[in-house]
């Protein structure tokens, strides 16, 4: 049988290395920001909407990490109706109230160009935070997961769950990507088929839709309904009769159940459904074997990493950063970045991944 994937280096560790030294120091072309920033100086975080369950716990802990190490907060949520504008209105007002520093995790991150040069041009740090922003110079550093690292996982547990829950092969396959205006999800896909795409041309596996590009699996704004009216229309046109669903690659958790949620609905019971967020609506679906796995990428530290990174260059130093163009490039620079490393999450593995996080714990340790 085929060797359980483990869990990595505890993503504590993991942020601790990218801000002490473990990586590349970028050269001074390519990272950082005349601003001066110092203790008690506001620092403007613009997130946008509530769209997922990560989302709604950033702004708490961005709250909480920014006072914590001595500074002033402005946090910002766009309207989920009109998320761009929104957005851009906020980081300009934050910038008019002198914000030393913006930390943007980006509703669209190909629509903030003239917001992060009135930034710079303020003499503010610019951070891309879980999203890089697209196609500008005026961005400063990059704090995120490794997102491509999170798409071969995906894939990865895709293939162990196909092997362990059904046995031969080739397996039946269909393929979700996330929103086209999210940075992340192309990232997310293309780690994805890095893995997929030789098993799709060996015959493993087989999707049978033929849908097998970024453009046809995505899912506009992330939203839970129209990943379901998706799945629901490939059940009806590909899957009649006798032909299964093996399998679904699934880019986060809320669109893995709306996934499962169409499959049930259509009869096609205990496809292999990969997700990500390790959100708690999840976990006891993992735990009881309806949902194959997630990858957990704790809020908390992330928002953490990128405040001690301001905290750095409040003290005059200069972080250590990585320069990888897989994750970091944005159409015009690689963007300098402190990276994490997420962790996959299956059953087998759950509670010792989940360890320190009292919630998520307590939900693996019910089963």
């Amino acid at each position: 049988m085929r060797k359980k994937i483990v869990a990595g280096l505890s993503l504590a560790l993991i942020a601790g290395l990218a801000l002490s030294g473990c990586s590349a120091r970028g050269s001074s072309d390519d990272a950082g920001s005349t601003s001066t920033i110092k203790k008690g100086d506001l620092i403007g975080v613009a997130l946008p909407a509530k769209t997922s369950q990560n989302w709604v716990l950033a702004g708490a802990a961005f709250k909480k990490s920014i006072e914590d190490a001595g500074f002033k907060a402005d946090i910002q949520y766009a309207n989920a109706g009109n998320p761009v504008p929104d957005q851009q209105s906020q980081i300009s007002g934050m910038i008019t109230k002198g914000a030393k520093a913006v930390i943007i995790g980006a509703a669209d991150g190909s629509q903030l160009t003239a917001q992060v040069k009135s930034a710079k041009d303020r003499g503010a740090v610019v951070i891309a935070w879980d999203r890089n922003i697209l196609n500008t110079k005026n961005v400063d550093y990059y704090v995120a997961f490794n997102n491509f690292k999170v798409g071969q996982l995906q894939a990865e547990a895709l293939l162990q769950g196909l092997e362990e829950k059904k046995g031969d092969k080739p397996y039946n396959v269909e393929l979700f990507a996330g929103s086209p205006d999210d940075a992340n999800a192309t990232v997310f896909f293309n780690g994805a088929m890095d893995v997929l795409q030789p098993k799709i041309d060996d015959g493993t596996i087989k999707v049978v839709s033929g849908q097998t590009t970024f453009q046809k699996a995505v899912t506009q704004g992330w939203l839970a309904q129209k990943a379901q009216s998706r799945m629901t229309d490939l059940l009806a046109q590909y899957y009649t009769g006798d032909t299964e669903l093996d399998g679904v690659l699934s880019p986060n958790d809320t669109l893995a159940r709306a996934i499962l949620t169409a499959t049930k609905a259509a009869g096609k019971e205990n496809p292999v459904v990969t997700g990500q967020d390790s959100e708690t609506a999840s976990i006891p679906l993992i735990m009881q074997g309806t949902q194959y796995s997630t990858i957990f990428k704790d809020t908390t530290k992330e928002a953490q990493a990128a405040v001690d990174l301001v905290s750095t260059l409040s003290k005059g130093d200069k972080p250590e950063t990585k320069m990888d163009k897989t994750n970091n490039y944005n159409g015009v620079k690689t963007v300098p970045a402190i990276e994490l490393a997420p962790v996959l999450v299956t059953k087998d593995n759950a509670v010792d991944a989940y360890k320190g996080n009292d919630t998520l714990e307590e939900l693996a340790k019910k089963g």
